[in-house]
């Protein structure tokens, strides 16, 4: 087996030199993709989403970062404060859902000595902090519904007081938020208030999974691999392509966080020259049991929505027809369908429907039409 040399004047086997020219080019492609400060791709779904941030970092709008775990919405949140008129000041950043609903009013409002037992001090809260700057709440779904009223005052008004305290303080901030829930959902079920939601959602952002943005998966790896391997002191020539194909075929359901794992492990294990990952470690079953799940995920809100209003719509009417129109006592249609009366009732006047037509049968009026039009 003989040995050429590369362009960086080391040595390698004339068997893995397809490899490593590969690689090569691919060290050179990734220079010249986007590097929105740490984040890098080139797929028009990471591009779409760059390009709205690009836009709305230049105002002092709230921004709602939406996507799932693991996609980077933190660095993404940075990008912003960075890109803004706000990066001399400061950025603070929250997980409201890595602290105790009883912890998080102190955290970002701050106390007074003496508000409560343990408040041996004054603390001054996240929101005072980030005066001037930037403040970023991640999981903003976990905020608790007792707290989420303060939460919009400091929102709207820009004021609030200290736990515990009686001064009204004033902050200049722009606020980031992020959720991996659906916010919308969440308004629907009563668990978060609608006027906060509206708040946050002056400009949303959704960023992409990675299993939609497959392009940037052989970028990203080589970016993991090199600064892993700085840190560790170790060089790699080479990702075999067929390691390579693998990795964009699985679905990453942990996401960018997920792929850094999985590549500073095989960092770790590989001997070298070439980077050796298991692939046998990634679930296939998981795999494919996401990609049913985001195919899911990727029908419209607004038509699924319909579709299990129509479903209902009908059980309603069918119940109705059987019981003859009557909607309560025995045997009518809320005892057929297992409601009370009532709530049968509420639901047949949101959906349009009236028990009785001038022939004594149940029919849908016009208004399910209409009602079906605005929502949509």
């Amino acid at each position: 087996m003989s040995t050429i040399p590369t362009r960086d004047g080391t040595w390698i086997s004339d068997l893995e030199a397809p490899v490593a020219a590969a690689n090569l080019d691919l060290e050179e492609e990734v220079d010249h993709e986007i590097n929105f400060g740490r984040i890098v791709g080139r797929s028009p779904a990471l591009r779409r989403a760059l390009k709205q941030i690009e836009t709305v970092s230049g105002t002092v709008s709230t921004v709602i970062l939406e996507g799932e775990t693991g996609t980077g919405k933190e660095l993404l949140a940075q990008a912003i404060h960075d890109l803004s008129g706000r990066r001399s000041g400061p950025f603070v950043k929250i997980n409201c859902a890595a602290i105790p609903g009883g912890l998080l009013e102190s955290e970002l409002f701050g106390h007074e000595k003496g508000a409560f037992t343990s408040a041996s001090a004054q603390r001054v809260g996240r929101f005072e902090l980030a005066n001037g700057g930037t403040i970023f709440l991640d999981e903003v779904g976990e905020i608790s519904l007792e707290l989420q009223p303060k939460f919009l005052r400091v929102l709207q008004e820009r004021e609030f007081e200290r736990l515990g305290g009686t001064r009204t303080l004033h902050t200049d901030i722009r606020v980031i938020a992020a959720t991996n829930r659906d916010l919308r959902a969440m308004v629907e079920r009563g668990t978060f208030r609608s006027d906060l939601f509206y708040r946050l959602n002056v400009f949303p952002v959704r960023i992409p999974a990675l299993r939609e943005r497959p392009e940037d998966i052989p970028l990203l790896v080589r970016c993991f691999a090199d600064e892993v391997s700085r840190r560790m002191n170790k060089s790699f020539a080479a990702i075999p392509p067929s390691t390579m194909r693998d990795l964009c075929r699985y679905s990453w359901p942990g996401n960018i966080r997920e792929l850094q794992n999985v590549v500073e492990r095989a960092v770790i294990l590989s001997p070298g020259p070439l980077l050796e990952i298991d692939v046998g470690d990634l679930n296939p079953r998981g795999s494919s049991m996401r990609r049913a799940n985001s195919r899911v995920e990727a029908l419209p809100l607004r038509r699924l929505r319909d579709e299990l209003e129509d479903a209902q719509r009908d059980a309603i009417l069918h119940a109705l027809r059987q019981a003859g129109g009557r909607v309560g006592g025995p045997d009518g249609a809320a005892d057929r369908l297992g409601l009370k009366r009532t709530t049968l009732i509420g639901r047949m006047k949101r959906l349009g429907i009236e028990s009785h037509s001038r022939d004594g049968k149940a029919h849908e009026t016009c208004q399910a039409d209409v009602s079906k039009t605005l929502a949509s």
